[in-house]
């Protein structure tokens, strides 16, 4: 648990230092998520921390989920139209949502799963969520303004959501689970493996591709990664680092 909750505080502190540095009118910049600019981004990110915090207060998340009409999506969108804020009110909303979240994540209790998205998570299952979040809007934040944010180490955590979540990713699209193995190559060069060994499908590659892939940053096609066996292919198409 510390372990996922340093690498978490880790990621947010880069992201902090690059909002730091924003000039007033980059705020309005539109970001990589279709329809946001960056404060949106960075609202979208301080609704979801509160959100952490709520669940963990047993509070439920705190925002409305799913309606018969809306998409996860949908509703976050919804969400951030409906408290757009000027970016210093923002920044300062997120600045105190993601320590709050990362301090009820430390004291809560690690067996209990928390209500979530989709799915109520465990603690530790719940931080790499949002790991994994801050980081996929990181690259939306910093690839319209040109800021390097080159990939670490911390990529095995989100890896390691996208792979224990192959099997929802197949529910989603109609399949039952199949085994799959991941070898990852890791930004300094190590190999990441997930998966069982004798599994006859597989996924491999750089562990960055294989994270935008799961992101929905990057399309399969363009990856660069390779798949083997009856169901490689399938579980790239349906890779997914979150829960919608």
């Amino acid at each position: 648990m510390l372990d996922i909750l340093d690498d978490l505080v880790a990621e947010q502190d880069r992201l902090e230092a690059i909002l730091s540095a924003l000039p007033d009118e980059a705020w309005q910049t539109a970001s990589g998520a279709p329809g946001w600019t960056i404060t949106d981004v960075v609202l979208h990110l301080a609704q979801t921390e509160e959100a952490v915090v709520s669940t963990t207060a047993g509070r439920g998340v705190g925002f409305e989920v799913r309606t018969e009409t809306e998409t996860l999506d949908d509703s976050m969108d919804r969400l951030v139209h409906a408290q757009r804020a000027a970016p210093a009110a923002v920044f300062t909303r997120w600045r105190a949502a993601r320590r709050a979240a990362v301090v009820a994540l430390r004291e809560a209790d690690p067996q209990r799963p928390l209500p979530w998205a989709a799915a109520p998570l465990k603690p530790r299952t719940l931080a790499t969520t949002r790991l994994a979040e801050h980081w996929a809007h990181g690259l939306d934040i910093a690839g319209p303004l040109g800021v390097a944010f080159p990939d670490t180490d911390r990529l095995r955590h989100i890896a390691w959501l996208a792979h224990a979540s192959l099997p929802y990713a197949f529910s989603l699209a109609g399949e039952p689970p199949h085994p799959v193995r991941c070898e990852l190559t890791a930004p300094g060069g190590e190999t990441w493996q997930y998966g069982p060994s004798d599994a006859d499908s597989a996924i491999v590659g750089a562990a960055g591709a294989f994270c935008r892939v799961g992101a929905r940053r990057l399309a399969p096609a363009s990856s660069g990664l390779h798949t083997r066996g009856p169901y490689g292919a399938a579980a790239l198409r349906v890779l997914r680092n979150y829960a919608a």
